[in-house]
């Protein structure tokens, strides 16, 4: 793959938080989902995540209410019943393999998500989880440490990434529903 496809991949490889919640996401590909983050680096080799699958509504129905949405929009309360994920993977780390994650979690998840754009897929990175509501309701064991929740699923909503403007960088929803995400310059962030 040469830069500019990758550099392309990247860019497309947005947060999307509303989806076509009858087009069904299959275990078959939430499983290549996974093997992507199980080929990607991991802190001392440990490999200390598992991963949950849900790609059935019911299931799907007792992740939903665990999550929080998007921080900036203050307003909204998350997607509405048929705008809402076909499918969740949620990345647990085994604490009898390791006690500190560092940043296996994020790796793993950015390779799904970079995958998911390959499959046309769309998908949210979730930290904001109400985790021991979520533990009852999938039963998760104490010996997992519930790191992040990814949403996935066909964009319902056209994300657009524009300049930074007088330093904010709140991302917000104009009148056609676009989701604008702002992003800091490359000028900005690179120092001398």
């Amino acid at each position: 793959m040469c830069m500019n496809a990758f550099k392309t991949l990247v860019a497309k490889t947005r947060t999307v938080r509303r989806y076509y919640q009858e087009q069904q996401v299959k275990r078959s590909q939430l499983l290549d989902l996974v093997n992507l983050a199980r080929l990607s680096p991991s802190g001392g080799n440990l490999q200390p995540l598992k991963f949950i699958l849900s790609c059935n509504r019911k299931r799907n129905a007792r992740i939903f209410p665990c999550l929080a949405w998007a921080g900036y929009l203050k307003s909204w309360s998350g997607p509405v019943e048929g705008e809402r994920p076909a499918a969740y993977i949620v990345i647990l780390g085994d604490t009898v393999i390791r006690r500190d994650f560092g940043c296996d979690h994020g790796i793993a998840a950015q390779s799904i998500m970079l995958g998911a754009a390959t499959m046309g897929l769309g998908g949210c990175m979730i930290g904001s989880i109400q985790r021991e509501r979520l533990r009852k309701a999938l039963a998760i064991p104490e010996k997992y440490e519930i790191l992040l929740v990814l949403a996935l699923g066909r964009p319902k909503e056209k994300v657009v990434l524009e300049t930074v403007k007088d330093g904010d960088i709140k991302y917000w929803r104009d009148a056609r529903g676009r989701h604008h995400v702002p992003k800091r310059s490359l000028r900005e962030l690179v120092l001398k």
